[in-house]
């Protein structure tokens, strides 16, 4: 694959936001990843999480929304989430949704979020849906040990969520681990760049900069 600059041709002579899309499993690193990029240019860079559109469950009573596979493509409302995208690509604000994981549902709030040159989109399925592709200029995917993504949900679901071991390991034995090797793990071949290890690979995250800076001076 070459190194070189991977923004679509036809728009390096026009003034256009670029969107970079960093995909890969629940525990790889992606939002680690997206989170440096980020922070690198804050002040240029909009961030998208693809968690934020989960479909709203309010017309659904609590003990059928708590059924929900979220990790299905059909947990997400990519048509929300593309309309926005298209919002920005055309320097137009949007209200970002927010997700409420108590209700497993849409919360009535949301997040106001300015334009920016560059747009960050990261999330598990991402690469998985044909429309959000043709939106990205840059798709990485950040492949991580499957050992390695479980150990990581189980000390973020416990830690941070309140769950149980127990109930850690039945999701990803039952919906997690399934739903990957379906959905996830294939849209892996869609990727212009695949990183190992997630946020630790700083080779691969100063190359993304290097991307993101060369587009900016451009523009």
């Amino acid at each position: 694959m070459s190194c070189g600059i991977w923004i679509k041709e036809g728009y390096a002579n026009m003034k256009r936001p670029v969107v970079i899309g960093v995909a890969g499993g629940s525990g790889s690193g992606k939002t680690t990843i997206a989170r440096k990029l980020y922070e690198q240019f804050a002040d240029s860079v909009v961030m998208i999480e693809q968690d934020a559109y989960y479909r709203d469950q309010s017309h659904l009573p609590l003990e059928e929304r708590i059924k929900t596979n979220y990790d299905h493509p059909l947990a997400f409302d990519n048509d929300l989430l593309i309309e926005h995208l298209n919002k920005l690509l055309n320097y137009e604000p949007i209200h970002k949704p927010v997700y409420d994981y108590k209700l497993h549902t849409r919360s009535e709030e949301t997040v106001y979020l300015e334009p920016k040159d560059v747009i960050i989109l990261e999330g598990i399925l991402i690469l998985e849906d044909e429309r959000l592709r043709e939106l990205m200029d840059i798709k990485v995917f950040v492949d991580t040990d499957a050992d390695v993504r479980i150990l990581r949900r189980m000390e973020r679901d416990i830690k941070e969520r309140g769950r149980t071991l127990e109930s850690v390991i039945h999701q990803y034995l039952t919906v997690v681990r399934p739903m990957h090797l379906q959905f996830i793990e294939p849209s892996k071949r869609y990727a212009d760049l695949i990183i190992p290890e997630g946020g630790y690979n700083q080779v691969a995250i100063n190359l993304l900069v290097n991307q993101i800076r060369t587009y900016l001076q451009k523009q």
